[in-house]
């Protein structure tokens, strides 16, 4: 009995060290989640009140507590904060891992450094996020000029200003014609950084009223004159210095310079008339230059952003995070990608945080939660207890050697 006693303590010895060993090689592996061997006392079935025989094996622990993250300054790198694993494709199969060291490959797909997919959700052209779960691409490529269509201009009119004469004809070179003046970019459809100078024109205060006259002239990227400056609006204001009516503008250029011809929405939204200093209070512009990219990077809540030399920015996709009901119940194929199991139960996908999901930290990677110190401490124990069984099955061979001779 003490034979099978010992044999058996030398077994569950060795699952021990296997396990420990197999955490320390683990040690460096990006998102890996180290295991404990868990035992149980062997009993003679259906007797009372004997002494355990040895122990077996009853599990395998797995740890899931969060990894350390580190920055590895490269922009691809993903570590979650929280809760869920990263969806991966392998040759098909759907797996999972905390390990979000990232690449593109040759053709734009984002993938593991093993050469799976990373899956999420691709952005639609309507700008929206597709709702199939699939590969997610990027593209490396210049970004196209786009024309200005919409203007918009928050304005902080001088209520102070002294009012022109409605008697007074506007005139561009003439500054004693108009109160203000700024200029805002206007790209045409080859990207050309376009002018349009803005003019306005204090008139005669009202009863509660006020109004401004808004003249645009526009202007070829050299600085050339296109046509004649023209009025564009006329903003109201009450007696509170709010804009009423006038807000809203369209101004048709011809630029000559074998772009189309452009048409531009403006938009005074949020323009005030006060006593205060002129300005420009905000702006926006949908129009753009050509730019080159410059690189992608992942966002918080699982974005895929690139950026470009023009300072645009595109969103590619959005990962997707897996949970379960029962992760340890994952069935391990690597030290960091697994597969789901009855156990674990169904993966349940969401984007970072959202349901159950955390979030990421782009430029970071979860490092192992293996425990050096503490593993080699319990490595000893277990080479402790595999020698001691190894000295009693010394002398259960001395013993057994003996009867033979006798």
């Amino acid at each position: 009995m003490s034979l099978q006693t010992a044999l058996s303590g030398l077994n569950a010895a060795q699952t021990g060290i296997n396990a420990l060993s197999n955490d320390l090689a683990n040690a460096s592996t990006t998102g890996f989640k180290s295991q404990t061997a868990l035992f149980k006392d062997i009993y003679p079935s259906g007797e009372a009140n004997q002494a355990g025989f040895g122990a077996e094996t009853e599990a395998m622990d797995t740890d899931l507590s969060q990894g350390t993250p580190t920055a590895t300054g490269n922009p691809l790198d993903a570590a979650i904060q929280g809760d869920g694993y990263f969806v991966i494709s392998n040759n098909g199969t759907q797996q999972y891992t905390r390990d979000g060291a990232f690449q593109l490959s040759t053709s734009g797909v984002l993938e593991t450094l093993s050469g799976s997919q990373v899956l999420g959700y691709q952005q639609t052209a309507a700008g929206g996020q597709s709702g199939t779960l699939g590969a997610i691409t990027v593209n490396p490529g210049a970004m196209t000029a786009n024309a200005s269509a919409k203007i918009g201009l928050g304005l902080d009119l001088n209520s102070g200003d002294t009012a022109i004469p409605t008697t007074t004809a506007f005139n561009a070179s003439d500054s004693s014609t108009y109160n203000e003046a700024t200029s805002v970019a206007a790209y045409d459809s080859l990207g050309n950084a376009n002018a349009v100078q803005l003019y306005f024109v204090q008139q005669p205060a009202g009863t509660g009223t006020t109004s401004w006259e808004v003249y645009a002239q526009p202007q070829t990227a050299s600085g050339t004159n296109v046509g004649t400056a023209s009025l564009l609006t006329t903003l109201n204001f009450n007696s509170s210095g709010v804009l009423t009516s006038g807000g809203t503008a369209n101004l048709a250029v011809n630029w000559g310079n074998g772009a189309a011809n452009s048409a531009i929405a403006f938009n005074f939204a949020g323009t005030t008339n006060q006593s205060q200093n002129f300005g420009v209070a905000s702006s926006n512009n949908d129009g753009y230059a050509p730019g080159t990219y410059s690189g992608t990077t992942i966002s918080s809540n699982g974005q895929i952003v690139s950026t470009y030399s023009n300072g645009q920015k595109t969103v590619n996709g959005t990962l997707a995070l897996a949970n379960f009901i029962n992760p340890e119940g994952l069935e391990a194929q690597t030290g960091n990608i697994y597969t789901a199991t009855n156990s674990s139960g169904t993966a349940v996908i969401n984007t970072p945080g959202s349901g159950q999901a955390g979030t990421l930290t782009g430029g970071d990677l979860e490092d192992s939660n293996t425990s050096t110190s503490s593993d080699l401490v319990s490595l000893i124990v277990y080479q402790q207890a595999y020698q001691a069984d190894t000295s009693v099955l010394q002398t259960e061979q001395q013993d057994s050697q003996r009867l033979i001779q006798i």
